[in-house]
């Protein structure tokens, strides 16, 4: 089969409204738009540096919809496989202005929204299968009852058609019922995975370990062919059929947001491979495009062109 798409991500994207003045959510006087969500970043992500990304998707047809879905579009997604539904709603989220790099504020909006109507009826496998690689989060599989089991079947239909799957943990705990579940659940998904791309403190929740090497090795036991830890500022850890190893982080004068930094990590990474880099390579990318997010207030603002990336000689 052809491969008409270099990438698939299935997931929800939400209008983000950032604050615009630092302080509680309540004491602010407007909101900037943005576009918001984990497979939603990573697609942007990708097709700013040329790779040809599909998104599949619900949205409501409301205000909130159009924008997202134009956006997208602005990106170069193909958003051919989005489903707008004038029977609900279009998930939203609010986040507070940070400048001094801490955790923002978020208040999300989206139960019931539509993508969380999503299931495996959604899955149109010839045009899944029509892309190199799917990327996978366990933020889509947590939206609802419905979302996990479509989220665990692209998975499979991709491995078992010898397709690369890469997988970000992604925890979001407030979607899930107990972190018990939550436990079982992204794990689970991860041995449908060849890369499983967890944070430190993901990994050590997620597989009662310590160490980034004995959380690489964890995931690696089940199935991965490459695990990368990220370490934030101290960059990350990555074990894999080729190469074991340490990459530094690139240096930050200011952290402004972290919101979306591990999204840019994953662009990085799953861009390079793709692109036929070696493994320690592309993690240096991974930590490369993780530093420029940060630096930015938005979700996406600081992920680069194919220019900048070849400007920086990444």
């Amino acid at each position: 089969m052809t491969n008409t798409l270099d990438v698939i991500t299935f997931g929800e994207a939400m209008m983000l409204l950032v604050a615009d003045r630092p302080g509680p959510l309540e004491l602010a006087q407007a909101f900037y738009k943005r576009t918001a969500g984990a497979e939603t970043n990573v697609a942007i992500g990708l097709a700013r540096l040329g790779l040809k990304v599909g998104w599949a998707s619900r949205l409501g047809t409301d205000s909130m919809g159009r924008y997202l879905l134009a956006a997208m579009t602005h990106e170069g997604i193909d958003c051919s496989h989005v489903v707008c539904d004038a029977s609900q709603p279009t998930g939203f989220q609010f986040k507070g202005c940070v400048t001094d790099g801490s955790d923002p504020p978020v208040e999300y909006h989206r139960k019931g929204s539509a993508a969380s109507h999503m299931g495996v009826a959604d899955i149109d496998e010839a045009w899944l299968l029509g892309a190199r690689h799917l990327h996978a989060t366990g933020v889509f599989a947590a939206v609802s009852g419905t979302t996990l089991p479509a989220a665990a079947k692209t998975m499979d239909l991709m491995r078992a058609a010898g397709r690369s799957v890469s997988f970000d943990p992604n925890l979001r705990p407030t979607l899930w019922a107990t972190p018990e579940l939550m436990r079982s659940a992204i794990n689970d998904l991860a041995t449908r995975a060849d890369w499983v791309l967890p944070g430190l403190e993901e990994g050590r929740f997620l597989t009662g370990k310590d160490t980034p090497e004995s959380i690489a090795t964890f995931y690696r036991q089940r199935g991965a062919r490459l695990v990368v830890v990220k370490l934030g500022r101290e960059g990350a850890y990555f074990d894999s059929d080729s190469a074991t190893g340490y990459v530094a982080g690139f240096p930050v004068s200011k952290v402004v947001d972290t919101v979306g930094a591990g999204d840019g990590f994953a662009v990085g990474v799953i861009s390079a491979l793709l692109d036929g880099l070696s493994v320690p390579a592309a993690v240096r990318r991974g930590a490369w495009i993780g530093a420029r997010a940060v630096q930015v207030l938005g979700d996406s603002e600081g992920l680069p062109t194919r220019a900048q990336l070849n400007e920086a000689g990444l």
